[in-house]
């Protein structure tokens, strides 16, 4: 069912009955007064003239009442629309974009977790045991290649010597203080977070659709990163592969740990016209968006065909250039769902 609900129309259908019930009983009086200005006629004559006329009157009431209900529910079925002034939009964030070609991209969606890349961790030892006499950093500092971390007085010739990062990057490990006595163990760890490895697993259904080489798109941390599947590493124990994609981390948002989402391009496309998925409001069973056509905000059926991760194929229902909204349509779907309501109330 389409419907175009206005304020005024809704006020217009809801006086219409009363209108016509007044003006059916103006008729009868008038009807009345003529009858007492004629002869009088016999009481059975009279009765039977007042429950014909009765009866015509009940029946154009009716046939008229038909008549407006057919022609409202007629009106009602145009359109969905919503109008709202300018100045709401921009309050409530309505934002429009213009319909257009899009190129689209097919995916795999996998999913897996950060880890530091092995190449940038290292392990700090004495070089010869001794005594610790000093120790510059803690757990969590940041260091840069070439840092003092700690300093040892030899065992053997008791001079002392300087234990230097190797690397730059974050001290993750630290089991050195000032007196203990420096032999074999690790007494720093070292990591550079500034590039990191996602690994995603890859079950057995997708793993003939994803190869090296393929992009991903990465979602972590609200952050959509672009990346390249550089290994895909077969597991001897568990059911999956792991697809392996290098990131850049230097502006440090991520963190080994992390669960993250991908999506593997397995191909791209271009479409004459596509509209943002988030665009989509579902009305009276049908899929479309809300076109704007001045202050006017109409729902549009449209008939949607291929998608990626944002944009749909528009079939048929929608124009090159129309504007339609893509950010908070929800509120013009409920304003109409709200007007819907009492309209039928």
């Amino acid at each position: 069912m389409k419907s175009h609900v206005t304020l005024a129309m809704f006020i217009a259908a809801w006086l219409m009955p009363m209108q016509v019930m007044a003006a059916n009983e103006q008729e009868h009086a008038h009807v009345h007064a003529k009858e007492q200005a004629v002869k009088p006629q016999s009481d059975a004559k009279k009765n039977e003239e007042h429950e014909k006329h009765g009866e015509n009157e009940e029946h154009e009431e009716h046939n008229e009442h038909e008549g407006h209900d057919e022609n409202d529910e007629h009106e009602h079925n145009e359109t969905l629309s919503s109008r709202i002034s300018d100045d709401m939009a921009t309050a409530v964030n309505i934002v429009t974009d213009r319909a257009d070609s899009q190129r689209l991209r097919q995916h795999q969606v996998v999913y897996g977790k950060l880890s530091a890349d092995p190449n940038r961790i290292s392990h700090v030892n004495a070089r010869f045991p001794g005594i610790l006499t000093s120790v510059k950093f803690s757990l969590g500092d940041s260091v840069k290649a070439g840092d003092v971390l700690a300093v040892v007085e030899s065992n053997e010739s008791l001079n002392t010597y300087a234990i230097k990062a190797p690397i730059d990057g974050v001290i993750i490990q630290r089991s050195a203080n000032v007196g203990e006595v420096a032999q074999q163990q690790t007494l720093f760890s070292i990591a550079d977070f500034g590039s990191l490895w996602a690994d995603f697993r890859l079950y057995p259904s997708q793993q003939v659709a994803v190869a090296t080489g393929q992009n991903v798109v990465i979602l972590a941390a609200d952050t959509e990163i672009n990346g390249v599947i550089a290994h895909i590493i077969p597991s001897l124990t568990q059911p999956y592969q792991l697809a392996r994609v290098k990131l850049d981390n230097r502006d440090g948002k991520l963190s080994p740990g992390q669960l993250i989402e991908g999506a593997v391009i397995s191909g791209e496309f271009n479409v004459e016209l596509a509209v943002k998925k988030s665009a989509i409001q579902i009305l009276d069973n049908q899929s479309g968006v809300f076109v704007k056509n001045n202050t006017e905000y109409v729902f549009t059926p449209l008939q949607l065909g291929r998608s990626d991760m944002d944009y749909v194929e528009v079939i048929a229902g929608l124009k090159p250039g129309q504007l339609y909204v893509t950010t908070n349509s929800y509120l013009l779907k409920a304003d109409i769902e709200k007007s819907e309501a009492e309209h039928d109330d």
